[in-house]
């Protein structure tokens, strides 16, 4: 099957195109920069310079979008915040306009979401039947959503994908924390008691490929390990895989006062759990952190 990705070159995209290339798939991923995708992506793998490029004959068996530019890494200014939303709400737009203007139109679209969605869940335990909170990031998500749904109305099964914390060997959140934790600096971020739903990479491209396949599963998804965590715990956690210790605390004034509004995404969280997965009889082959961890960073 011919299949379009957006941000393929990124962490998740890269290894998802190893994957379905591996299961004989033909992969075009759109890039704004073209002249990398073979090299970063896969021998074979073609470029789409742009959404306009994709033209009403060109035929995709399913398309998965992952675009968004990352929402940490930034303050969030008004400039930066629509930004965000540009390369999430309106991105997702075009590419359900380009569709619905297919001659044959793919049967599957698969979106990225985040469990931002659920904005400040506290101690709630959030499955997808949840309603979505009324902060900055949960609108966006919201908004992220309504934009891939509108795809249905094309005759195209939609699934929206609620990305937790992406565990890799290979970068992102983890390879942000293991320099400071390999140097005894592991800090436990504000009271710690905010939730962590987190999911190791295998586990998520398994999930992702379980979506691709099964016509019988539409609608949204926590893309999480069953199991999610304090802050504390998880500081603690990767500080015993690491054997390191990780005393320090970050205080929540302090990230307040260098991050900004966006500290909320490291002060708050979502108690998250794959319920439609795990209802649907999926696998999980880290279903606790400590497991996880000892299988990255051994």
């Amino acid at each position: 099957m011919r299949i379009l990705v957006t941000r393929g070159t990124g962490l998740i995209g890269r290894q998802l195109c190893t994957a379905l290339l591996a299961q004989g798939h033909e992969l075009t991923v759109l890039s704004r920069h073209p002249e990398t995708v073979a090299s970063t992506c896969g021998h074979g793998v073609q470029a789409l310079p742009s959404l306009e490029a994709w033209l009403p004959d060109q035929h995709f068996g399913a398309v998965i979008n992952l675009a968004g530019e990352p929402i940490l890494d930034a303050y969030w200014t008004v400039k930066r915040k629509q930004a965000l939303q540009d390369s999430r709400v309106a991105l997702t737009h075009k590419l359900v306009q380009r569709i619905a203007a297919a001659k044959n139109r793919p049967t599957v679209l698969l979106s990225a979401s985040a469990v931002g969605y659920y904005g400040n869940g506290a101690d709630t335990i959030l499955d997808e039947s949840m309603k979505a909170g009324d902060d900055f990031s949960a609108r966006l998500c919201a908004e992220w959503e309504g934009a891939a749904l509108a795809a249905e109305t094309s005759g195209v099964r939609v699934c929206l994908l609620r990305t937790g914390l992406v565990l890799s060997r290979n970068g992102g959140f983890l390879g942000r924390m293991l320099l400071p934790f390999k140097l005894a600096l592991g800090t436990r971020l504000g009271n710690g008691k905010q939730w962590m739903s987190w999911i190791h990479i295998d586990d998520y491209i398994s999930m992702v490929l379980r979506l691709l396949n099964d016509e019988q599963l539409h609608g949204s998804f926590n893309m999480t390990a069953p199991a999610p965590v304090s802050n504390a715990s998880f500081t603690q956690t990767l500080g015993q895989t690491l054997h390191r210790p990780a005393f320090f605390i970050a205080p929540g004034f302090l990230l307040k006062l260098a991050m900004g509004e966006r500290a909320c995404l490291l002060l708050e969280g979502q108690r998250a759990l794959p319920e439609r997965f795990e209802n649907s009889g999926f696998q999980f082959t880290y279903r606790t952190l400590e497991r996880a961890l000892e299988d990255l960073l051994k």
